[in-house]
């Protein structure tokens, strides 16, 4: 070692002491703040995953409730379908039987009623009569005996007969038998059942909109499905930075033994040569650099600590979010419940309200089997008509001929009497035998106990053959063979 002059480095060596002491004292610094970093990231480190696990077990939670509230909804939605198809079902039956009692209304409109049918009737129909008024009086009239059968003999050959009505334009048909405003009544009853179901059906119609529309709304306010942090990337990231400070930091506390050693040495009278002092120079140089990247670490550590934070602090606020949606939650709990609640009120009132619908079919139904019926019955009433009289006819034939072959047998008689009595009797003795001058009984025929005579309607011919076609038709094969015997001599 060279000798130089001993003041020339202490002055060189003084200063490079001192950069060493600030910068050591400077890394000292950046590493206890990197220290003290590293610690609060250890900290929000433990924040981080036990606020995430209180996030997704929450949202976890949360989505399940919204499942079973979807669930809920689309019980609601299929409850309701089932019950507006019931409604659909219900109306399409009461559209075709509608339809096809309105046929047979027609078909009762288009069947024409003899004038005699109801003008001697007071009951006309098994829905009512419908009689004018002036018919009314006409049957009254009738009841009171105004117009008295006559138990005359001839009445039973000689029945009074109404003229007949040639123009049919004017009869009553069927269909003015029929009560029209009964069946009126139940087709209001009918209309008034189906609008009470379909207000009672619509308390509920906005009820799986609502729920879903809810659903999507708290699920929106979910916070994102993130990736769970890697926080052993963060701590390994930070562990590497804060070795590489530790190394640096070494070397600042090396370099600073060493300048304190030379300085020492200097002031002891050693010296130092050019070569010591460029060396040291060089290596005071390098100080800035090492204190850049000991900045450069505390950055990285800083962000580190910075991200974690930033993590913590939104976990924190998810957590907040999360507690106004377990409040949405509990709401949406409360009105699910009262939403089933008036769904099976709905259930339970529209099935009250459907046996009274089945049951106004049941009637429209039967109303249209009972003026079928009833159109049966007048077509086979007008072959009954038309049976009686033919038998009534035969009736009066007989007794017509008995009562010409008694008169008859009685004219006779009497002139086989007038000629014995005339011969003989004068020569019999007055008190003899007083039965010899008695004339023939003379008969009469009369209804049997003062009954009515039977007096039955015209029926034209061509509404009996068409009322035995009716029948033919309509009839299975055996029954109208029967009747075909029965009534083959009309």
């Amino acid at each position: 070692m060279s000798t130089p002059t001993p003041s020339l480095s202490q002055t060189h060596i003084v200063p490079l002491v001192l950069q060493s002491q600030n910068a050591l004292q400077e890394g000292e610094q950046l590493c206890s703040k990197a220290n003290e970093l590293s610690t609060a990231s250890a900290q929000a480190s433990v924040e981080v995953l036990i606020l995430d696990a209180k996030v997704r077990w929450i949202t976890d939670n949360v989505l399940e409730q919204l499942k079973l509230a979807a669930s809920v909804a689309k019980s609601i939605e299929d409850k309701r379908t089932k019950l507006n198809k019931q409604v659909q079902d219900w109306d399409n039956l009461r559209t075709t039987q509608t339809k096809a009692l309105d046929r047979i209304l027609d078909e009762l409109g288009s069947q024409r009623v003899p004038p005699e049918f109801h003008q001697t009737s007071a009951a006309s129909s098994i829905f009512g009569s419908q009689n004018s008024e002036d018919e009314q009086q006409a049957s009254t009239r009738q009841v009171n005996g105004i117009v008295p059968l006559s138990h005359s003999p001839s009445d039973t050959i000689l029945v009074s007969k109404r003229k007949p009505q040639t123009d049919r334009k004017n009869w009553k048909t069927l269909r003015d038998f029929v009560d029209d405003q009964a069946i009126e009544d139940i087709f209001e009853s009918m209309e008034e059942e189906h609008t009470v179901v379909e207000d009672i059906l619509s308390r509920t119609d906005e009820y799986s909109e609502k729920l879903n529309t809810a659903i999507c709304s708290i699920r929106e306010y979910l916070p994102e499905d993130m990736p769970v942090p890697s926080i052993e990337r963060f701590i390994s990231s930070q562990d590497s930075a804060q070795v590489g400070m530790a190394s640096h930091l070494e070397s600042l506390a090396a370099h600073f033994d060493q300048m304190g050693n030379a300085l020492r040495e200097c002031q002891a009278g050693d010296a130092f040569s050019d070569d010591d002092i460029q060396d040291m120079n060089r290596d005071t140089e390098e100080l800035p650099s090492i204190i850049s990247e000991l900045e450069e670490n505390l950055h990285s550590i800083t962000t580190t600590h910075e991200h974690l934070c930033q993590i913590r602090d939104a976990n924190q606020e998810h957590l907040r979010q999360l507690e106004h949606v377990l409040d949405e939650l509990d709401e949406l709990g409360g009105i699910m419940t009262g939403m089933l609640q008036t769904q099976e009120i709905v259930e339970s009132e529209c099935e009250d309200h459907f046996t009274e619908m089945q049951r106004h079919l049941l009637t429209v139904e039967d109303l249209q089997q009972r003026f079928i019926s009833y159109q049966t019955a007048f077509r086979k009433l007008i072959l009954e008509i038309a049976r009686r009289r033919l038998y009534k006819e035969a009736a009066e034939n007989i007794v017509r001929g008995m009562m010409d072959q008694l008169t008859a047998m009685t004219e006779e008689e009497r002139k086989v009497r007038e000629h014995f009595n005339h011969e003989h009797g004068a020569h019999l003795p007055e008190d003899l035998c007083l039965c010899i001058s008695n004339l023939p009984t003379r008969w009469e025929i009369l209804p049997w106990d003062g009954e009515p005579l039977e007096s039955l309607p015209d029926i034209p011919a061509d509404m009996v053959n068409e009322a035995r076609s009716y029948v033919h038709r309509t009839e299975a094969p055996v029954v109208a063979n029967a009747l075909t015997n029965g009534t083959e001599s009309l």
